[in-house]
């Protein structure tokens, strides 16, 4: 059996209405439809969901590998679809830098990171921006995890942290291996 994919999936603050193969889900920010394939069943009960897998008995164990991993992958993915509909995820960037900056314009970032020139990124729909006052911070919220992740893992190529004095764009939760400088040939 797949360990992850018969984990329940709390549906709190969801309306859930569940048609063949496909979820229909409600929450306070977005709503949508979640396909399932074929070898897989959702029932509810209890305020949460659980995905079964159908036909098990007589298929061979190729197969059954195949089904397992396709159920541990939609309980995942179907798990993170409903967390962003009941609340949104959040991801934290954390610039450091003398006179590296971001401030926001309309729907663009605005970023100083010590090039001759600023650049500015299109903020895509689905995604809401926050800017500290020191321009040092930012906070991406989203409803869609793959989007918010894919949005800083662009603004952290913008300026890569560099491993001497640890310059540059990184994530809050990320650690830069830092080097020490100045050990050359004696």
């Amino acid at each position: 059996m797949s360990k992850i994919g018969r984990k329940p999936i709390g549906i709190d603050k969801l309306t859930i209405d569940i048609k063949g193969q496909d979820i229909h889900y409600k929450g306070p920010y977005t709503s949508g439809i979640y396909n399932l394939v074929p070898e897989l069943r959702a029932r509810v009960e209890n305020n949460t969901i659980y995905l079964t897998a159908s036909k098990l008995d007589d298929i061979s164990q190729k197969e059954k590998s195949m089904v397992y991993r396709q159920w541990g992958l939609h309980r995942a993915l179907l798990a993170n679809t409903l967390y962003g509909a009941a609340q949104e995820f959040e991801k934290k960037i954390e610039i450091h830098g003398l006179g590296y900056k971001a401030t926001l314009d309309g729907k663009k970032i605005l970023f100083t990171l010590g090039y001759s020139h600023k650049i500015d990124k299109e903020i895509p729909t689905g995604i809401s921006v926050e800017i500290d006052k020191s321009g040092q911070k930012i906070t991406v919220k989203s409803s869609n995890k793959n989007l918010a992740g894919q949005f800083c893992s662009e603004v952290r190529s913008l300026r890569v942290p560099e491993p001497y004095k640890g310059k540059g764009i990184k994530l809050q939760e990320e650690v830069i291996m830092r080097k020490s400088a100045g050990k050359g040939k004696k």
